[in-house]
This record gives C-alpha cells, structure tokens and sequence, in this order.
C-alpha cells in the first residue's frame, strides 16, 4: 500500500476544489482556489492556478485525479468541449497535466464522477441501473447501466442539459427549450422571481428555499411549477431506461423541500394518462437526493483513477 496519497481535483465554473485521497478514500486537506474566468482569462491562468494545488503537495502525491466539465475522452482528457472552461476547448487535459508535473493523471466528466461517488459508496450503492442528475448553471449527471459507467460513443451519455423539451419547436426555432433551459439555475430564479416581483439576480437557491418553507405563496408556486418540469424529466428518463433510482445534486438538493416536492408530483403523474390506464405498468421514477454533496465529484475523481490503473 502506498503512503502517498492522491490529489482530486473538481474543476468548477466558480472554484478549482481539491482534496488528498487516501488509498481508503479517506479525503483530507481540502481546500479551492478561485476558477481563472473565461475570456478574461487563459490557459496559461488556469495551469498557474493548477500549480497553487500541486506544488505544495508534489512530494506528497502518486497521482492526481480530475473531474472536469464538458464532453471528454477519459483516456487522455482530451476537452472536446469544457463548460465554463473555454480557454481547455481542444486540450488534451490529462496528457498535458502528466507532462507537466510527471506523474499518471486522470480525467473524466464531473457528472459521471458523480454517479461514479454515488454508485460506488453513495446513494446508489447496490443498484445495477441508476442516474444522478446535478442541478447547477445546467444539469450534468452520468448513467450507471448494468453496474456499470456508462459514457456512450462519444463520450456525451448524461449531458442532460442538450435534451430537447420540443424537438418540432427547436427546430422551428431554431434552438428551442431544453432540459437545462427549463430546470437549470437560471430560469428557476427567473421564474421565481416572476412570481414575485423582485430581480432574479437578488435571489438563490437556499433564499428561495427558506421562504418556500415558510409557506410563502408566490415562491411555492414558482417552487411546484420548477419541480413538476423536474417530475416530467425523470420519469421520461425513467421510462427510457427502467432505472432502480435517480439521485438528486446540487446546491439546491440540499432541500428537503425540492425532494418532497418531486415526489408528490410523481405521484401526479403516475396517476394521469397515460400511466393510469397502465394498471401499474408503467414504472415509477424512484427519487432520492444524493449523498456526497460537494464531495461527490472529487471522491468520483478518484473511483476513475483507480479503475484506470487497474486497467494499465
């Protein structure tokens, strides 16, 4: 067993997170630096910031593990696109941070780092078809099918985001709604923030949450409109792929409001055409939240890495 340990990294649009993971998973010395922001910033930026985290901890490390937005090839970490990280668009992420600092790298998807987290150790644990979907700017997640990850041809299983709510309006339009143009953060505060009068820039997910809670009218509104989208999604998602269960991340899972929520208004659905003329047929989204958190991407990072050195 070896004594040095490996260095996660989540590679947010807000912060870079980072933690050391021991050979039990055991995370420690956790910390962030802020994200280099595109375009005011480059590559160059972000490798200076990538150096912050390593350098202290060079000595101490056998490896470093990714978790990275965007579609990625998870053998080089080449960025095919990268999120909020446009400056890495085209990078071979991995192969460049293996040169760099002379050791073995991984990279994979954040979302799928997530279900890996949960599937492993999480909320998951013990099933053979599951999801997580992590409500941010958009909605990430990865697909875990017959126990296994499962990333698809191109690397863009679980980009829950580019799932149309229209297709014959999209492309009527030219673009149209999508999974991430109805349930991301965004257009929640905006319908918030519609049913209340103030500017959705002055409000967040926890603000919304609390009031909601206290019975605020306006704000249950907006709250049950966001989450029966949200219901109608996962049991689309369900049906496509009979599903043991569905975690729930994200800032605002952290609320035990939103997950009441969708399961009333799976409970809804269940009980109109065309389900109740299934006689019980068809089958039921089974909801729960997920339970790393923040922690979930970086303890992913480090599942990935781990399969990837077995497989050398």
């Amino acid at each position: 067993m070896s004594t040095k340990k490996l260095l996660a990294l989540d590679l947010g649009g807000t912060f870079f997170k980072y933690a050391l993971v021991s050979d039990d998973g055991t995370l420690s010395e956790k910390g962030k630096v802020p994200t280099p922001q595109y375009p005011k910033s480059t590559k160059n930026d972000f490798f200076t910031a990538i150096d912050s985290i390593v350098s202290p901890v060079r000595e101490l490390i056998s490896g470093i593990a990714v978790s990275a937005p965007g579609i990625l090839d998870d053998t080089d970490g080449f960025m095919h696109t990268a999120g909020a990280l446009m400056y890495l668009q085209g990078t071979a992420l991995g192969t460049a941070l293996s040169e760099r600092y002379s050791l073995p790298v991984s990279v994979e998807n954040d979302g799928k780092c997530a279900a890996l987290a949960e599937y492993r150790s999480g909320a998951l644990k013990g099933c053979k078809n599951c999801a997580v979907l992590i409500l941010g700017t958009g909605i990430g997640g990865g697909l875990i099918i017959d126990g296994k990850l499962h990333r698809g041809k191109h690397g863009s299983a679980g980009e829950y985001s580019f799932v149309m709510e229209n297709p014959r309006t999209a492309i009527a339009e030219n673009g149209g709604a999508t999974w991430a143009g109805s349930c991301g953060n965004a257009p929640f505060l905006e319908l918030v923030a519609s049913k209340t009068g103030e500017r959705a820039e002055d409000l967040n997910g926890e603000i919304i949450f609390a009031r909601a809670e206290k019975g605020e009218k306006a704000v249950v509104e907006a709250v049950h409109e966001f989450t029966r989208a949200l219901a109608g999604h996962l049991f689309n998602l369900n049906m496509l792929l009979d599903l043991d269960a569905i975690a729930i991340g994200g800032g605002i899972s952290a609320s035990n409001l939103l997950i009441e929520y969708l399961k009333n208004d799976i409970d809804e659905i269940m009980n109109i055409a065309p389900a109740i003329y299934m006689n019980g047929g068809l089958p039921k989204p089974v909801v729960t939240v997920c339970a790393y958190r923040a922690d979930a991407n970086l303890l992913g990072a480090y599942y990935h890495y781990c399969a990837q050195i077995e497989q050398k």
